[in-house]
């Protein structure tokens, strides 16, 4: 780079910060399944009107080429320019209660500088804990609760709320670099998996955003308002419930997936799955992602499980 320049920015209007308060991290990146971090982004900006603290520099930390950013055209002008955000920002819960929100997309360069800027910042507010969440595609059903695998240095929710531990190898985001780092510093860190049914990873699920909610509340104490997700999801309850009826090779996919989950849940000494149950998806949105996974669904030979 023939140019250095700031990793972030500190605003200038930016409020007098308590110290001691949690801190929740939301990047999309590698994986988002059932856009739940996504949804928990878009959530926290349009409903909880969060005031920037740091603003972190696009042209040090993002591949523009892999993703480009939306510019608005009308006939024959251009008329807004949207570029990506990453900031870590105040916000408050419905409760009013005061939260640290570091939210945006996962860094393309620079992990370790990202990483350690982001330390640093946290022990400047002192925050007493980091909580953060992601989405991964699982085959489990959208009829059943939706489960998730906690890791970090806070036992006792690993205890309560994780329903799966594997042993494993998986592609890293900055996301477990960020809560490797911080649980070498002795902070009390804790990361979600949200388990999403694997049909529906690649639609924009409400009831993915309202578990990644319930993680946050159940990890930091604070209460998120979700009355509109939750109507959403009445909504694609009540139009989805005759497309199930009605598709013998889809309600037996279902009637496989349940068997499977609830003989695991009950030879199972582990945790139960979060406070909230999935609702379902419109009808439109299940009969298009189950037709691709079926079409597309791998021999067993070549299936990675």
């Amino acid at each position: 780079m023939p140019w250095s320049a700031p990793l972030f920015e500190r605003s200038a209007s930016a409020p007098s910060v308590p110290q001691g308060l949690p801190l929740v991290i939301a990047l999309t990146g590698f994986t988002d399944a059932g856009g739940a971090v996504s949804g928990l982004i878009s959530h926290v900006r349009e409903v909880l009107d969060p005031i920037p603290l740091a603003v972190f520099s696009n042209d040090v930390l993002l591949d523009y080429r892999a993703r480009r950013p939306i510019i608005s055209f009308e006939a024959d002008h251009l008329t807004d320019f949207q570029p990506p955000r990453l900031e870590l920002s105040l916000a408050h819960d419905a409760l009013g209660q005061p939260f640290l929100v570091l939210a945006g997309y996962e860094p393309d360069f620079a992990w370790e500088a990202f990483t350690e800027a982001v330390l640093q910042l946290a022990h400047a507010y002192s925050v007493a804990t980091v909580t953060w969440v992601h989405a991964i595609p699982m085959p489990v059903p959208h009829t059943r609760p939706i489960g998730t695998t906690v890791s970090g240095t806070r036992t006792d929710l690993t205890e309560a709320h994780s329903v799966w531990k594997p042993h494993t190898q998986v592609p890293a985001t900055v996301g477990h670099l960020l809560e490797y780092r911080f649980a070498e510093s002795g902070a009390a860190v804790a990361g979600f998996v949200l388990l999403i049914p694997h049909y529906l990873g690649d639609t924009d699920y409400p009831a993915a955003i309202l578990a990644a909610l319930d993680s946050l509340t159940v990890a930091t104490g604070l209460v998120f308002a979700g009355d509109d997700l939750r109507d959403q999801n009445r909504d694609y309850l009540s139009r989805v419930e005759e497309q199930v009826s009605g598709n013998d090779e889809l309600s037996h996919m279902l009637q496989g997936l349940e068997e499977r989950y609830d003989a695991y849940m009950a030879g199972s000494t582990l945790a139960t799955p979060m406070i909230h149950t999935g609702d379902l998806p419109s009808a439109d949105e299940l009969a298009a992602e189950l037709e691709r996974f079926l079409a597309s669904r791998p021999s067993a030979d070549d299936d990675k499980g």
